[in-house]
This record gives structure tokens, sequence and C-alpha cells, in this order.
């Protein structure tokens, strides 16, 4: 505990607003903040009595006295293994290349959202776990929004798809549930885009980025004036997305008293703004996520069963990347192919021994965190294609007795064989061929059956067999 209180953050930052609200966002976290205003007053206060205890360094691009990524070399120079974190307005993948060759260690993009921030100083002293995320800049590299364009082969992984697919199809609401990392926000856009409401609005909701006190106001909306700071009428995600669809990540964060009136909502088919006299009718869809199981949330009360039971007929069950390591090699090729067309990289390839690190590790922060971790070797790479000397920070968590052990599992879309080297059962197979046809057509089921060979009747016993025809 001592140790914690200690931590002093450094922020080189000459907006008042800003330095106050990044100090009272690090003081959650049990750090210290010392305001710096230009770059000769940073580099002159390092080894000073004031800079005792100093864990990590917050950078504004704008920072007057010297180009930021000129300040960040000379601070990685002073401070070799200090994390070093460049906030800016700018999402630019050429900006962040140049950042990361100088040494910066994470990238956050202004108006920074309280929980990346905390998440940021957490990744950046974690030392039993790759750091680096570079979440903003990863993000901007979107997938097509497409389940065709979903790399994987793991048949939990095509079973999750294929139940994605079908429910997309439907009205009802959906659940998806997966550790943060594992593609919920793509599966989300891939089943709006195949939903009969792709035209119509889709929104997306953090729920962990919303203050506490404003989540009820930003669902259903509020009158001007019907609470303390309530200038103006507005209109809540809720009624915004009638007739489309609205999608609320983190959901298991969601307040039981407003998990009340989300249940009533999508019970009556209406929604009350706060302070209104009247109802609001609406048609719109609701996909939630979850990072947490919510079943076992219910179970604790910490999740209305009732709004389980809603959410639940239709749920698509995300694995993490540790369970499905063999896709990693196809995933690795496709994410170095996207990073290669950044402003400032090139196209690169992989060697065997980089992909069976690669699958040696358990992946906390799963497909993000490979995404990023490749982006970062990357940028570094002299070579044409990545080695395992490119993974360092891996080699040293892993060992190198675990990652010369590891073996990469390569397949085509359906595993023939156990591990033991028999062939699986005839019914798996025939299951995950299912699987895999029902992504492939997105949830076409007439195409699928079609496709397969088979009678829409005998498809949809199959899909009563394998547990996936009862969605919405």
């Amino acid at each position: 505990m001592a140790d914690i209180e200690q931590r002093l953050l450094m922020l080189i930052d000459d907006e008042p607003a800003q330095s106050r609200l990044i100090s009272a966002l690090a003081q959650r976290e049990g750090w210290r903040t010392l305001v710096v205003s230009d770059c000769d007053t940073a580099l002159a206060t390092l080894g000073s009595r004031q800079s005792a205890g100093l864990r990590a360094i917050i950078v504004d691009q704008w920072v007057p006295g010297e180009e930021a990524c000129s300040l960040i070399a000379e601070l990685r120079r002073r401070c070799p293994g200090l994390p070093i974190l460049m906030l800016t307005s700018s999402a630019s993948p050429l900006l962040a290349v140049e950042a990361m060759r100088a040494g910066v260690t994470d990238y956050l993009v202004k108006p920074i959202a309280p929980d990346r921030l905390m998440q940021a100083l957490r990744m950046a002293t974690m030392r039993e776990s790759p750091h680096n995320e570079l979440q903003p800049l990863t993000e901007k590299m979107q997938a097509t929004p497409d389940f065709d364009a979903m790399i994987g082969a793991a048949p939990s992984f095509r079973s999750a798809l294929a139940v994605a697919a079908k429910a997309a199809r439907g009205h009802g609401p959906i659940l998806i549930e997966g550790e943060s990392g594992t593609g919920k926000e793509m599966v989300i856009r891939a089943m709006h885009a195949a939903s009969p409401r792709a035209k119509a609005t889709l929104r997306i909701l953090n729920i962990g980025s919303i203050p506490e006190n404003v989540i009820e106001s930003t669902l259903f909306g509020h009158e001007k004036g019907s609470f303390p700071g309530a200038f103006d009428r507005q209109v809540g995600a809720l009624q915004h997305c009638d007739g489309g669809t609205l999608a609320l990540d983190e959901i298991d964060r969601l307040p039981l008293c407003v998990q009340e009136r989300l249940l009533e909502s999508l019970q009556r088919g209406d929604v009350r703004p706060i302070g209104a006299r009247h109802s609001f009718r609406i048609d719109t869809r609701l996909i939630a996520a979850s990072n947490a199981p919510l079943k076992d949330l219910a179970t604790q009360g910490d999740f209305l069963p009732d709004l389980l039971a809603l959410l639940s007929p239709a749920t698509v069950p995300l694995p993490p990347l540790r369970d499905r390591a063999g896709d990693i090699p196809a995933l690795a090729r496709h994410f170095l192919a996207r990073i290669g067309e950044q402003p400032g990289l090139r196209a690169l390839g992989i060697t065997d021994s980089a992909l069976a690190l690669l699958a040696a590790y358990d992946w906390p922060g799963n497909v993000r965190q490979l995404q990023a971790v490749l982006f970062r070797a990357a940028v570094f790479c002299r070579g044409d294609a990545l080695t395992a000397e490119d993974f360092p920070h891996l080699s040293d968590l892993l060992g190198a007795g675990n990652a010369q052990q590891a073996s990469v599992q390569e397949g085509v879309g359906v595993m023939l064989y156990t591990p033991d080297g028999n062939l699986r059962p005839l019914e798996e197979i025939e299951a995950d061929v299912i699987r895999l046809a029902i992504g492939h057509y997105r949830g076409r089921m007439t195409e699928v059956a079609r496709r397969l060979g088979i009678g829409r009747s005998t498809l949809y016993r199959k899909l009563n067999d394998l547990g996936i025809g009862d969605v919405a």
C-alpha cells in the first residue's frame, strides 16, 4: 500500500482544465500528479527531489518548448525504463509510428475517457504482461462489418458466429458474452449489417465509460429543468435508435436501478425521459455485451434475473483467444496485412518461430492485444518478416523452453483430427461444417440448406441437435 501511495505521475501539459481532470482521475488509482507546463521545466525536474517516486510520464503532443517526439526521445534517453504516454487530439497512424519510434509507451486520444486513462496507467506499470496496447490506434483499423471477414476456424468461434448470424436476421434482444478484447464490437457491427435494420441507426454505448450519475439520462433522456444541470432537453439513446439498434457494451456494469428501468422499457416498448409526463413508443433492438457471465452476476444479486431472461434466448458466447490458439497464424497474417497498409509502415511476413511464440502465450487481452503487439513489433522490425526476436517481452515472460515447445495448429476451417492423431467423430465434423456454412452465408438458412444439399427441415433438426436452433 505504501508503494501505491508513493507513485508519482509527471504530466507535461499547459492546459489547466485538462491537467485538473487527469490529476483527479489518476488520484483514484493512487497516483500523485506533478504538473509541469513546458519541456524545459520537465527536463529540469527529472532527478530532483520533486521527481522522487516517479513511475510514469504523460506528455501532451502540443506542449510548448519542443516538438513532442524530440522531447519523448530525450525523456526515454534519461529514463530508459519509465513508461511514457502521449496525449494527443490526433489518431494519425503516422504520428503514432513516429512517437513509438521515439520511445512512447502508449498513445491516448483526446478527449480521454476516464476508464481508458486508468487502464493505460495500470498497463504501464504492470510487469507481468505485455504492455503497450495502443488501443485508440488499433481501433482505427476496423475490419469490414461482415461475418465473412471474420478470421477463425476454431469450432467454438464458428459456433458463436453461427448463432450470431442466425440471430441477426430477427428483431429480438441479443446477448454477447466474452472477455475484453474477444471481438464483441466487431460481432455487434456484423450483426447489425446483416439485420433487417442495417440501413437504420446503430449506436454503441460503453456503460463503463459513462459516469454513473448520467447513465440514466444517457439511456432514457431528460426534459429541460428536470434536475440541476439539465439546461436543455436531451433525447436518450433508446429513443434516438428508434427503428434501429442500440448496443450496450459492458452491460454488466449497469446499476440495478437502471436495469429495472431498462427492463420495463423493453417489456412495454416505450421510454419515458426523466421529468417527462408521458412515454414515447419505440421500436429499438437491443444488443447487450458483457465481459462477465451475466448468469453468475444474477446469482450474486448484481444483475436482474428478469432482464437476463429477456436477453439470453439469443446468447453469443465468444471464446477467449487462449481457447482458439490454432487461429493465431491466420489472425497474425491478417493483421500484418492491414498494418502494412498504414502510413509509415510496410507489409511484413512472419516466421514459424514467431508464430510458435505467439501461440504459446495466453493473451489476457485477447485478439485486441494480439493486434496491438503485432503493430508494435512491425514498427520496430528491420527485416522483411517478424521473428521471435521481435517479441522480446513475450520471450521473457514465457521462457525459452515454453516458446520452443509451443505447437501451432493451422486449420482450413474444420479440424479433421483429434490431438492424439485420430479422426474426429463424423457428427462433430458435420456440426462444424454447418456452423461454418451459417457464418459464411450470414444466417440465410434457405441458402445454407441449398449449399449443404439438405432440406430446410433437416437443417433445422440438426440445428436443434447442436443447441443453436432457438434464437430469436
